[in-house]
């Protein structure tokens, strides 16, 4: 311990300083701590093993009353836990019965996560047992709410926050984080956090929840400064994490989520939750609903409304699907797909005043002016709602579209607020496939049948999608992986999640399906010749279930 500290110190030892002075150098009061003066400079020395009152304090290793009769001898707990020994499995039993006492979904996701403060795997055990519960406590729609007070519940510094206070200086800051083997990395500039505007700093919330759905499931103005700013953190995340770090642009809003994804999409890896894993779930839960709707996706006709990341995220990849089952142009497969926006139907006369992600969707077409409108124009099959405008698919537009197809599915259809409750729906619109929405409902019954509203979650996609680049050592994310990932969850469909009305599978399967997603993404990573993490495995899914992280308790020594 002396040559220890006399490395650290420059040669100087604790031992060789007056006896009445700290390690700090300030001056000793009667606790033994420092009491320096104003004027005087504190080194804030810990020299800590993991141990004692430091081990019950560290998240990544405290098991609390699970500390066998051993482990409490061998590391210096006596005294400090009350005497009982319990199991994880009890610990879990007890705090999900606490978790249920609260009423307010907010107060259930802050007792989370102060639980993931004090004790990660058991956070973790709870997600991963209780997921299809407390999935929308830690993700959506809470965290929502938890991100516009998230100044009102913060508790400590989690992730790694960088301002233009940083710039010229991010390499140093990332070095500032403690861990070094870095896998995934969720960054966001809370400019369009879930739709609810510029929330700045208190978006940590969104990069936090979607971070601890990778391990469980598998603001500055449009500016040169802000692109050299963002170019500087690409540059020192790939310099100080290497080239096989993944990077997820969560949350910006439409005008740089394009461009960044563009610009860095040949660089790095890179991947927007919001254009391509929104498409991702969306495409599969087509894919999935085409045994109840029949034909292929290239009998159908499409109208989106909203033609933002989302949708015209959404419309790319049925492009991209549609052009690879079909072997025709992506030009050609696009006619098949309309989008309306705040401004009507994105026709080509508007081709001027559009944005340029909006421009490929500009077919020929008369100007519509609202969506009612365009249902009888365009007559799709498929109606998708991706617009954060509530109250936009009426009783007229769902009628509309009734009388024009036997069946249709609808991704949003439940999802925005509206004063059309699902029972009332199916009652009404009989010949209609309501399709699943952005958050949970309950379960409908309709003529003595139950019906479950299915919930096209991003959840489903992205932790599975990452942890196959992860598995593979991929280099780049290539559009093909995300068609991988599409056909992977619809693949996990079955006759009985049909015939309760279901185009997604349950979220109590998630694991199982996510090694299945990472899998077939691996091996398109294999495929397309992106995989660094050589000999490719001969069973993926087993490799991947195999990688999987298991929260379940360590003995320790």
């Amino acid at each position: 311990m002396e040559s220890f500290l006399k490395e650290q110190r420059g040669g100087e030892c604790v031992l060789d300083l007056s006896p009445r002075s700290t390690v700090g150098g300030g001056v000793e009061d009667v606790y033994g701590e420092d009491r320096a003066s104003e004027d005087q400079l504190v080194t804030p020395w810990t020299i800590s093993v993991a141990s004692g009152y430091n081990l019950l304090r560290d998240p990544h290793h405290n098991k609390g009353l699970a500390f066998t009769e051993k482990e409490r001898d061998a590391h210096y707990l006596r005294g400090l836990l009350p005497p009982a020994v319990i199991s994880q499995e009890l610990q879990e039993k007890k705090l999900m019965h606490s978790l249920r006492q609260y009423q307010v979904p907010l107060h259930k996701y802050m007792a989370m996560m102060e639980l993931e403060e004090r004790n990660e795997r058991l956070f973790y055990k709870l997600l991963i047992d209780n997921v299809e519960e407390l999935l929308p406590v830690v993700y959506t729609p809470t965290v929502g709410e938890a991100c516009q007070k998230y100044g009102s519940i913060f508790r400590r510094p989690q992730g790694l926050y960088i301002s233009l206070k940083e710039k010229g200086k991010i390499l140093e800051v990332l070095r500032n984080w403690p861990e070094r083997a870095i896998q995934v990395i969720v960054v966001t500039d809370g400019e369009r956090i879930l739709g609810l505007g510029d929330l700045g700093c208190q978006g940590m919330g969104i990069p936090v929840g979607k971070l601890a759905l990778y391990t469980a499931l598998g603001g500055v103005r449009p500016s040169a400064e802000y692109y050299d700013f963002l170019h500087e953190f690409m540059t020192a995340v790939k310099q100080n994490y290497g080239e096989k770090v993944l990077i997820q642009f969560e949350d910006f809003a439409n005008h740089n989520a394009f461009e960044l994804l563009a610009k860095y999409g040949t660089t790095h890896l890179v991947f927007n939750d919001d254009i391509q894993g929104t498409a991702s779930v969306v495409l599969a839960g087509l894919v999935a609903s085409l045994k109840l709707l029949g034909g292929s996706l290239a009998d159908h006709t499409f109208l989106f409304l909203g033609a933002g990341e989302a949708g015209t995220g959404i419309a790319e990849l049925i492009a991209l699907e549609i052009s690879k089952q079909t072997k025709a142009p992506l030009e050609e497969t696009r006619k098949k797909i309309w989008l309306v926006d705040s401004k009507g139907l994105i026709v080509s006369s508007r081709k001027g005043s559009l944005q340029h992600f909006k421009k490929p969707w500009a077919h020929e077409h008369e100007p519509v002016n609202n969506l009612l409108d365009a249902v009888k124009a365009i007559k799709p099959t498929v109606l998708i709602g991706t617009s954060g405008v509530g109250k936009t698919f009426t009783k007229e537009v769902v009628e509309a579209m009734a009388s024009l197809n036997e069946s249709y599915c609808c991704r949003d259809l439940l999802y925005w607020p509206s004063p059309i409750q699902p029972h009332n729906l199916s009652a009404r619109l009989k010949k209609l496939i309501p399709g699943p929405s952005g958050s949970p409902f309950d379960p409908v019954e309709l003529n003595g049948k139950c019906f479950v509203p299915g919930q096209a979650n991003n959840a489903y996609i992205f932790p599975g999608l990452g942890f196959g680049l992860v598995i593979s050592g991929a280099i780049r994310v290539h559009d093909d992986m995300l068609l991988a990932a599409s056909e992977a969850l619809a693949g996990q469909v079955t006759q009985e999640h049909y015939e309760k009305g279901m185009i997604y599978p349950p979220f109590s399967n998630i694991r199982k399906i996510s090694a299945h997603i990472a899998a077939n993404v691996a091996a398109k990573a294999y495929e397309l010749g992106l995989a660094t993490r050589l000999p490719r495995p001969a069973d993926l899914v087993k490799y991947a279930e195999s990688c999987m992280y298991t929260p379940n308790y360590r003995s320790y020594r």
